[in-house]
């Protein structure tokens, strides 16, 4: 028997299986063809299926549910320490954040049923099963808290509400990133030690900003305060996670989104900080920018995971790394 090899100049050569290398197994790799860079796949094709999901959807589902949890925990703390507007705001945000999470994730799905189904089973081990059951739970409170202060009426029963929501906001607000990160997606699945703390920060950035767009300068210190907090904990995880991760984080450095999204929050925190106590226009520009650059942010990291997905090379070079610390392993034990 014999073994026909494909040369790179298109001719045929023949190999007996003499020369074949002793215990190897399995097909050799493919040869790159001639002229094209080694991809470390068949013909530089992806190894993964690109993420069914479409970017206005998920990507606005990942924005709209960490501003909503985040703002929940604002209107907490506002609750608690006497500043009705900013409680108020917080509260209505987080309800319309709620609203159009809901909506970007049931119109992904394609029929409202799915979501619903969805509630049949809870798996501790699925991000998307706990996910769906968390805004079960945290939909109620958070509706019934805005209810009862654009009302005015049953101001009790509203401030529990509002506890409950702002106890459930931090995990509303940083589920999705152990939902993204759950996939086989090179630039999310790599980073799920900073992606949670990347997704708080952004949350709490946003929420800050939609606080200091709505509440009174005079009412809205823990709105800039959690907006600088969020910031400087968001920009951190991502340059963290950027530098951890090596050459696999290449479609995170080269987002545009990204860098706009950490421009935008710091430019707003810091703005907010320095002058959104004397100046209205100047909380409702940081505000605004704030909001843009939490939204820039998750948009980027969406893109950027399709984009990771899409080239071979963020698979197959880290699975390689792997396999060779592996052996070596081996081999001085």
């Amino acid at each position: 028997m014999s073994q026909t090899d494909v040369r790179l100049d298109g001719s045929a050569e023949v190999r007996t299986e003499r020369e074949a290398t002793p215990g190897s197994a399995g097909p050799r790799p493919l040869r790159p063809m001639a002229g094209q860079p080694e991809a470390g796949s068949y013909y530089g094709r992806p190894v993964l299926n690109e993420p069914t999901w479409k970017a206005p959807d998920i990507a606005g589902y990942l924005f709209l549910g960490g501003l909503a949890g985040a703002s929940s925990t604002l209107a907490a703390a506002a609750e608690l320490t006497g500043r009705p507007h900013l409680a108020t705001a917080a509260k209505t945000g987080a309800l319309c954040a709620l609203g159009g999470s809901l909506y970007s994730l049931i119109h992904d799905l394609g029929r409202p049923e799915r979501f619903v189904n969805m509630l049949r089973v809870f798996k501790v081990t699925s991000p998307m099963s706990v996910g769906t059951w968390l805004l079960a739970a945290y939909g109620p409170p958070a509706g019934c808290a805005a209810a009862t202060a654009l009302t005015g009426r049953l101001p009790r029963l509203g401030r529990a509400a509002t506890i409950g929501a702002g106890l459930a906001g931090p995990a509303v607000a940083t589920y999705t990133a152990a939902l993204i990160c759950d996939t086989a997606v090179p630039a999310w699945h790599g980073g799920y030690r900073e992606m949670p703390f990347l997704f708080a920060g952004s949350a709490a950035a946003a929420a800050g900003g939609l606080g200091m767009l709505a509440a009174p300068p005079a009412e809205a210190g823990p709105a800039r305060r959690a907006a600088l907090l969020g910031a400087a904990a968001g920009c951190a995880a991502a340059l963290r996670m950027e530098r951890r991760l090596g050459p696999q984080a290449e479609p995170l450095k080269r987002s545009r989104l990204l860098r706009a999204g950490e421009a935008l929050t710091l430019a707003g925190a810091l703005a907010g900080i320095a002058f959104g106590r004397r100046s209205r226009i100047a909380a409702v520009a940081a505000g605004a920018a704030l909001l843009a650059g939490s939204a820039c942010t998750r948009f980027g990291i969406f893109h950027a995971g399709t984009e990771s997905a899409n080239d071979p090379k963020y698979t197959v070079q880290p699975q390689r790394k792997r396999l060779a610390r592996a052996r070596a392993e081996r081999d001085l034990q």
